[in-house]
Formats: C-alpha cells, sequence, structure tokens
C-alpha cells in the first residue's frame, strides 16, 4: 500500500513537490555527472567528443521546438482545464484530447526524423563549419541514429505533461534517472565495443527508458492509448495557437545553442566538448533548486493565474527558496572550480589541459547560475497569464547580445568567453523579465524578495572567504596528487561552506535557513545510533 500510495499518489503541495523533483534531478544530474566523467575518460576533450556532442543538436532542436512547445505553453493548462470540467469520472474528453497530441506529434516527429537522416549531411556542414571532413562524417552517423530519440522523448513528454496534471510527480520525476542510466549503459557497454556509436545507441535506449517508466502509471489513471488523429480539433488547435510564440522563445534558446555549436567548431580541437562539459555541470543547481521548483510550482501558478494575492505570496515563496539554494550553489563553484572539475572529470584521457579550460569556463558559467533558475520560474508565470510573446521578445534580444558578445570574446578568451557572453546575456534576460512582470501583473512582491536576499548575500560573504581558507588547511593535509585527496580538499571546504551560511542565515532570522533546519529536524533520525552514523561518515556520506 505504501509502495503504491508513493509511486501512484499525487503531491498536491509545491514545496513536497519540488522536493520530491528536486531529489530525482539530483540523482539524475549526478548520474549524468557520473557520465560525463566516464565520457571524459574514455575520449578526453578531443574531436570525438566534440562529434558527439554536436551530433545532439538537431535531433534536441527538433524536441525542445516541436514537444516542449506543445506541451509546456499547452497542453497542461488545457488537459487540467478538461480534467476539471468532467465530472465524468471515466475523463473521456481529456483523455482524447491526449491521445490526439500524442498521435499528432508521433507523425510530425517521425517524418522530421526521416528528413533528418536524409539531410544530416547538409544541416550538419551548416551547424559545424569548422569541422574537418572526417570529423563531420563522424558526426552526421551519430546524429542519423540519434533522430529516434525525439520520437521516444516527445510521447514520454505527453505522458510527463499527464502526470504533472494530476501532480503524480514520483514517476514523473524518474524519467530522467533513466534516460541517463541508458547512455551511461552505452558508455559503459557499448562504446568500448562500437566505439561512438555506441555512445549513440545508449542515448537512444534511455530516450525508450524516459517514456518505458511513466507508462504503467498512466495506465493506473485510466489512460489507454487510441489510434485517433483529427486535425480539426478545437483543442489541438488552441494548442497550435499557443505554442506558435511558445515555441519562438525556445527557438530562441536553440539558436543560442547552435550559434555556439558554430562559433566553438571553429576554436581549438575540443571546445565544443569543453562547453558542454562545463555548461552541464553548471546545470547540476538550475536543474536541481531552479527547475525542480519551477516545474513544480506551474500547475499551482496556472490554477492561481486570476487570484493574484494568493499568486504573489506562492511566487515569493518559490523565488526566495530557489535563490536561498542558487546564492552558495554559485559561491561553491567559483570558488572550489577547480576540485570540481578535477574530481569529477579528470581521469584518463581527460588531460591538465582540459582541466584548465573546463574550470576557467565553468567560473563563467556560474556568475548566471541564478539567473538561469529565476528566468525557468518567471517565465511559466508568464504562461499562466497566457503570455508567450514576451519572453519571445526578450529571449531574442539576449541572444542576439549573447552571439555578439561570443564572437567579439573568443578571440581573447577561447571557450571561456562563450560561457562570459551566455551569462551576461541571461543576466539582461532575467532583468528585463522581472521589470515587465513587475509592471504588468503586480504579482512580483520585490520587496519581500529582497528582505530576505540581502540576508543571503551577507551570509555568502561570510562563507566565501571561509572556503578559502579551508581549502588552504585541508591541502598540505591531504595528497594533492590523489583523487581522494581532491575529493577531500572540495567536500570539507564546501561542507564548511554550506554550514557556515546556513548558521548565518538563522543568525539573521532567514526564513528560508529556518525552513531547511526545520526540515532537517523533522526527517533526522532521532534513535540512529553513534555506530551507524560513523560508518556513514567512512563511507564519505
Amino acid at each position: 500500500m505504501g509502495f503504491k500510495k508513493i509511486w501512484h499518489g499525487s503531491i498536491d503541495s509545491v514545496g513536497w513537490a519540488a522536493i520530491v523533483i528536486g531529489l530525482s534531478s539530483f540523482i539524475s544530474r549526478f548520474l549524468g555527472v557520473f557520465r560525463d566523467r566516464i565520457l571524459a575518460g574514455q575520449f578526453g576533450a578531443g574531436d570525438e567528443l566534440d562529434a558527439y556532442y554536436a551530433a545532439f543538436r538537431v535531433p534536441d532542436l527538433i524536441y525542445n521546438l516541436l514537444v516542449l512547445g506543445a506541451l509546456s505553453a499547452g497542453f497542461v493548462p488545457i488537459f487540467i482545464s478538461l480534467l476539471n470540467e468532467e465530472k465524468d469520472e471515466q475523463k473521456k474528453d481529456a483523455w482524447r484530447f491526449a491521445n490526439l497530441v500524442a498521435n499528432s506529434l508521433l507523425i510530425i516527429l517521425v517524418v522530421l526524423g526521416v528528413a533528418g537522416v536524409i539531410f544530416a549531411p547538409q544541416l550538419l556542414h551548416l551547424l559545424t563549419p569548422g569541422f574537418s571532413p572526417e570529423k563531420l562524417a563522424q558526426t552526421v552517423q551519430l546524429s542519423r541514429l540519434m533522430f529516434l530519440s525525439p520520437i521516444f522523448l516527445g510521447l514520454s513528454g505527453v505522458a510527463g505533461g499527464i502526470l504533472q496534471s494530476f501532480k503524480s510527480f514520483f514517476v514523473y520525476s524518474l524519467s530522467p534517472i533513466f534516460y541517463n542510466l541508458g547512455i551511461i549503459a552505452g558508455a559503459l557497454f557499448l562504446a568500448p565495443r562500437f566505439g561512438l556509436i555506441g555512445l549513440a545507441w545508449g542515448v537512444v535506449i534511455g530516450a525508450a527508458l524516459h517514456l518505458l517508466v511513466q507508462i504503467p502509471t498512466l495506465k493506473h489513471f485510466g489512460y489507454n492509448w487510441q489510434p485517433i488523429v483529427d486535425w480539426r480539433d478545437s483543442q489541438l488547435r488552441k494548442i497550435g495557437r499557443i505554442m506558435v510564440p511558445r515555441t519562438l522563445g525556445l527557438a530562441v534558446g536553440q539558436l543560442n545553442l547552435l550559434s555556439m555549436t558554430v562559433i566553438a567548431s571553429g576554436l581549438a580541437s575540443g571546445s565544443l566538448a569543453v562547453f558542454n562539459l562545463a555548461n552541464n555541470l553548471q546545470s547540476f543547481p538550475v536543474g536541481i533548486f531552479g527547475l525542480s521548483l519551477a516545474v513544480a510550482a506551474f500547475p499551482t501558478m496556472s490554477a492561481l493565474v486570476n487570484q493574484p494575492d494568493k499568486l504573489r505570496d506562492s511566487l515569493t515563496k518559490t523565488i526566495r527558496q530557489a535563490l536561498f539554494l542558487l546564492i552558495i550553489s554559485t559561491i561553491l563553484i567559483i570558488s572550489l572550480r577547480a576540485q570540481i572539475v578535477r574530481v569529477i572529470l579528470g581521469s584518463g584521457c581527460f588531460d591538465w589541459r582540459d582541466t584548465i579550460l573546463t574550470m576557467r569556463t565553468l567560473s563563467y558559467f556560474g556568475i548566471s547560475i541564478f539567473a538561469q533558475a529565476l528566468i525557468a520560474i518567471l517565465t511559466r508565470v508568464f504562461y499562466a497569464h497566457k503570455d508567450s510573446m514576451t519572453p519571445f521578445w526578450i529571449g531574442l534580444l539576449s541572444t542576439v547580445i549573447n552571439i555578439i558578445l561570443a564572437w567579439f570574446w573568443k578571440d581573447y578568451l577561447g571557450v571561456a568567453g562563450l560561457a562570459l557572453a551566455f551569462s551576461v546575456s541571461n543576466l539582461i534576460n532575467l532583468g528585463l523579465l522581472w521589470l515587465i512582470l513587475n509592471l504588468r501583473t503586480k504579482v512580483l512582491a520585490t520587496a519581500k524578495i529582497f528582505e530576505g536576499v540581502w540576508k543571503m548575500l551577507v551570509a555568502a560573504g561570510i562563507a566565501w572567504p571561509i572556503i578559502f581558507e579551508i581549502k588552504k588547511l585541508i591541502a598540505p593535509i591531504v595528497d594533492m596528487n590523489k583523487f581522494w585527496g581532491v575529493a577531500g580538499q572540495l567536500i570539507g571546504s564546501a561542507t564548511v561552506g554550506v554550514v557556515v551560511y546556513l548558521v548565518i542565515g538563522l543568525i539573521l532570522n532567514c526564513s528560508e535557513a529556518q525552513q531547511i533546519v526545520s526540515l532537517i529536524k523533522r526527517r533526522w533520525p532521532r534513535n540512529k545510533s553513534l555506530t551507524v552514523v560513523d560508518s556513514e561518515q567512512a563511507r564519505g556520506l
């Protein structure tokens, strides 16, 4: 009964939903870090990883524009409204709508996938003009196989939208974990035997697992697939109208990535790999503390859109919770960037040159960690108000700025210049979103938000120099030429920094710090013996 409750149950609290999504996001991104360590160790930051990451771009473009465009902007709100309107427990109209979306998406994705396979050489030549013919041919081979993944991920996106609508966040949050497990399996078992094509098969397997893990819970809620297609359906057309501006907004983000790929392809060998590896590292806190809160809060924001006072309270709480976690994450990433890169990626073929390039790039990415997370939250407020065009125009302007700055800074900073341009453009994006949302809706309690932020900044300002001092104290007592020595310095410095940040937050009566302490007190096992605690510490927990 307990297992079924966890597996199929709904979570009505935004806070608990965020915790479930955040925990699974942590596991998924930890697996992603483990995946990157395997890739970096096996191939290093060179031509092979450049080809691997470049091969992702066009399949990812299809997935992001079509699937995310349709689902994030239109599917969930419409499906929720149909569920709420129907008194019949069978929810026939809602399930019919879900089937229409799934089937229509499947047809479009298959057609685009076939076109992608046929025209992959031409597409990738435009995308990677700096690649040699051999490197380009390898990229084309990988990309053709990866065109299968958007099909699985598209259907999985519909499944995930349904589960979000029922507030069944547990299974929904498991799918990225299974996706990464598939890629890891490809890296561990297929790549050593088949080379890079084994990694591509891992991506396809992971995408299939992303879908399959959600199917049992879909059946539990009453979903049954039906082979129906009706392009004239009013709700389906409504999604089409809503997704156009949303897709344009996503196209801006994809244009960003495509532009960085084009620019990086003309830099030194391995630059594209370094950019992606550093981006994956900085995305860790963004995904856990930013996107998880944004995803968990979106159904609530959609429901409260006509109750501005309640929406303001919910949004204020969400933003402050995100900032409390993201500010210390930024401090840790910037101050411990060398240790993070060496511990996570520094093995096998990933040499000291790769480490230096990646940690420099990571430090520039770190500047905008909080901005990236808040953009995800604020953008969803616009979507809840059925406004997709404002985020699009702001994103387009930010992307143009990003491309211009990246093109200019690449000659001075190399691949790190791309990360700096990315951060500056995200800061501009956040500032404009905040300003316009505040002027139009009045749902941003700016004064109340900054009432907590200054306390967080003071706590972070005290924690930062202490982290550097702890690094100096630990360095002489460990072997910094060994993995465990660097890991010990990283864990010790980060732990002290987090504790100091939390304690100062408590001293300043920061409500977010108090919430974390209260959560720890409620969940900490009171009767655990000292022996068990010591054994866990011995394992590095």
